[in-house]
């Protein structure tokens, strides 16, 4: 999948390569990190219905060797069921009290735009 993370702020000048900096939760490649994070969790769950992120509450990206995103996120269940593979855009929010859920997951998300490439080697729950 291609990611564009032309919107991600440039480090401040007195920031090295390596050192990690807090970014808006509202920044477009933080959203998209988000979602990757959400996919992967998904993909490994046992549940009957999809996940969505509903509040990134914290985010940090660190440079190296693409962008490595660090995210603090809160994901609820919707009323999508996994094998529908429905997009999660279109996904609402369960409103059924009982099917209601509510996860804080943290998730590293690294891309690396020159090879079009996302590794999500912590996803936890």
């Amino acid at each position: 999948c291609v990611v564009s993370v032309t919107n991600v702020p440039p480090p401040h000048s007195t920031i090295r390569p390596g050192s990690p900096v807090p970014v808006n939760t509202n920044n477009p490649g933080v959203h998209k990190a988000a979602r990757f994070g959400v996919y992967r969790y998904n993909n490994s769950s046992n549940d009957l219905f999809l996940f969505k992120e509903s509040q990134i509450k914290k985010a940090m990206v660190q440079i190296v060797r693409g962008l490595k995103y660090m995210l603090h996120v809160e994901i609820k269940r919707t009323v999508c069921e996994k094998r529908d593979h429905s997009s999660l855009d279109s996904c609402h929010f369960q409103r059924e009290k009982n099917l209601q859920r509510m996860l804080r997951c943290y998730f590293e998300v690294w891309i690396t735009p020159w090879t079009h490439t996302v590794r999500i080697p912590v996803a936890h729950c």
